[in-house]
């Protein structure tokens, strides 16, 4: 085993370690005040608003007044990322709407996105249903992954693990970089790589992106989950180790946004969010793998992403920004993603350290997202704030990307670890 040397800066412990004893549930009821937004906000939005007249299509685009955009077109990453969250709420609730949202998804995708010629989902179609972007983006196959995945592990479907499989050996025949290692960005139709051949969709023109490599993190996590195969278990060591040893910064422990097939950085960009997902997302694949030397590495490095960006990327309020660069932050919006990751993020940090202040850091943007992100009048979390904390309107409250994914996540993840941490600290 080899990476790269470890952190080249000093992380210093940033609060009072072991010496303060927590009791997170009674702190305002913290647990419960997650799940009563996930099951008496989040989820029943969703359901009352996502889907059209037609059986098993989902609006492309609701505006924060709760007006259909009729012409906007649909992602396949909304209706994988529903049925991803419907389906990991449904494995925890056996609730039948969740199940009932995560089979018209399923069906979306296999009816409306799925390419019947050379496999893989489409970026987008028509609010009829016909392609308009029919490249195969690695992103876009990753959270098919992800979404079939889980509709199996609630539900025992055959067919969704198959969709999922099959992707995934789509991926790593037609995507994968050989020579460098880790995932391209694009793929045509006919899985034909486009490089720098064509506009891109996610960003700038890049061959490799953070993006897109840690949301193949995720799926093949998950997919490791429902099948236990000795080829995907290798390609996840091999991409977690490829993502800590050239992606992650050991100077600045941001992860590289964009960067070209050798690794060489292409932009000088910092996504707070993305760091920080990345953290606990690493942890958790290094756990299913179960190596006491991949998961203590992994270890190390969450904690010293969690210290930097809780330095770098958080507000005087809690909130955490936008996009700077390793110069500072460059945009002080803040987006409902990126507070969900967050959340999870200082919570796994603590999880690691027992150090409180990444506790204070958790509950802080919970606190944060509560008191400036639940859209008390139409439900909901809204998209973007302004600086000083106001909505903008302008921004969608259903749309290509914005989605139940990463806030459904962050409630079914909080809630988890709390629970686990309120039954280890009555032990």
């Amino acid at each position: 085993m080899h990476f790269r040397s470890e952190p080249q800066i000093q992380i210093e412990p940033i609060g009072a370690g072991a010496a303060t004893p927590l009791n997170l549930l009674d702190e305002q009821n913290f647990c419960g005040r997650i799940e009563r937004q996930l099951r008496e906000n989040i989820l029943p939005f969703w359901i009352r608003h996502a889907r059209t007249n037609e059986p098993q299509f989902f609006h492309g685009e609701i505006d924060s007044d709760l007006r259909p955009t009729t012409d906007a077109p649909r992602s396949s990453i909304l209706s994988s990322r529903i049925m991803w969250a419907f389906s990991a709420a449904y494995r925890r609730y056996q609730d039948p709407s969740y199940l009932a949202m995560a089979t018209a998804a399923n069906q979306d995708l296999e009816r409306n996105f799925w390419d019947q010629e050379h496999g893989g989902l489409y970026w987008s179609i028509s609010p009829a249903g016909a392609p308009l972007e029919s490249r195969k983006q690695i992103y876009a196959q990753a959270f098919g992954i992800y979404g079939w995945s889980e509709l199996y592990l609630a539900t025992g479907d055959r067919s969704a693990l198959d969709r999922a499989i099959a992707l995934y050996r789509l991926i790593e025949l037609h995507g994968r970089d050989r020579e460098f290692g880790a995932y391209f960005n694009d793929c045509g139709r006919a899985w034909n790589l486009l490089g720098r051949s064509a506009p891109a969709i996610m960003g700038p023109i890049a061959d490799k992106s953070q993006n897109t490599l840690l949301h193949v993190l995720e799926a093949y996590s998950n997919l490791l989950r429902a099948w236990p195969d000795a080829g995907l278990r290798r390609d996840l060591r091999a991409l977690i180790e490829t993502l800590l040893d050239r992606l992650l910064d050991a100077r600045t422990h941001h992860l590289r946004m964009y960067v070209d097939a050798d690794w060489t950085p292409a932009v000088n960009s910092v996504s707070y969010g993305h760091d920080i997902e990345f953290s606990w997302l690493l942890v958790e694949a290094a756990e299913l793998l179960a190596e006491h030397d991949l998961l203590d590495h992994a270890k190390r490095q969450a904690l010293a992403i969690a210290t930097v960006t809780l330095k770098e990327g958080v507000d005087e309020d809690g909130g955490m920004f936008q996009h700077g660069t390793t110069a500072g932050v460059e945009d002080f919006q803040k987006e409902w993603w990126v507070q969900a990751e967050a959340a999870v993020g200082f919570l796994n940090a603590f999880e690691i350290s027992n150090d409180a202040a990444f506790r204070t850091a958790a509950l802080r943007t919970w606190n944060f997202i509560e008191a400036h992100f639940v859209d008390r009048v139409h439900g909901e979390w809204f998209c973007r704030l302004t600086r000083d904390r106001q909505p903008i309107r302008s921004e969608p409250k259903i749309g290509f990307w914005k989605c139940p994914y990463h806030n459904v996540r962050a409630c079914l993840e909080l809630s988890r670890r709390l629970r686990a941490l309120e039954l280890s600290q009555a032990r």
